[in-house]
């Protein structure tokens, strides 16, 4: 008698147990966890086109075109990611695009801060940076979100000349976004 008590207890135990795993509230988390995840995917695939990675590049020089080849005349970002003295970004970049020298252009144009660089990271090491509020301007999901509306950023999806623009429309980018941040800003494993 005393091994079959412990048995059903043991057993209710773990009927208990899996109740809470398998909860309604635990699989909806689960399901939405990997929707946030997905988005993410899709998301990575736009912070990681040529006319994001360009600016957020690995070294300390811009990049140029869909092969991200080196920028002309031997760019560096320079303290304040605006160019060395001498080449300042602001020399040749202005506020919009130049179709008569096909130089790009949008307000504040600059590098990323170097806590940013992009380039040659795996979609989750991406999203842990993207994340990282030390290197990320220290903004959470709703200002993540509010900065890839920013002109800078817009300009991705209007680069003009021959540039190709970012694959995924903007608003559909925004929403992959706000999945991503009300799902908790799961990263790919």
């Amino acid at each position: 008698m005393y091994k079959s008590l412990s048995f059903l207890a043991l057993a209710a135990m773990i009927g208990l147990g899996l109740g809470a795993i398998f909860s309604p509230a635990s699989l909806s988390q689960s399901k939405a966890a990997g929707e946030g995840v997905a988005a993410f995917d899709r998301i990575a695939t736009v912070l990681q086109s040529p006319r994001c990675v360009n600016c957020h590049p690995a070294g300390d020089a811009p990049l140029n075109g869909d092969e991200g080849r080196p920028h002309p005349m031997l760019v560096t970002r320079g303290p304040d990611n605006m160019g060395a003295p001498g080449e300042r970004c602001n020399a040749c970049h202005r506020d919009e695009n130049s179709e008569m020298s096909i130089v790009p252009g949008a307000p504040e144009w600059s590098l990323a801060p170097k806590s940013m660089s992009w380039q040659g990271l795996t979609h989750a090491e991406l999203c842990h940076a993207l994340k990282d509020r030390k290197g990320n301007g220290d903004r959470d999901g709703a200002a993540l979100i509010e900065h890839m509306s920013t002109p800078l950023v817009m300009w991705g999806w209007h680069p003009g000349g021959t540039r190709t623009p970012v694959s995924i429309p903007h608003d559909e980018f925004i929403d992959l976004m706000k999945v991503w941040e009300a799902a908790g800003a799961p990263c790919p494993v």
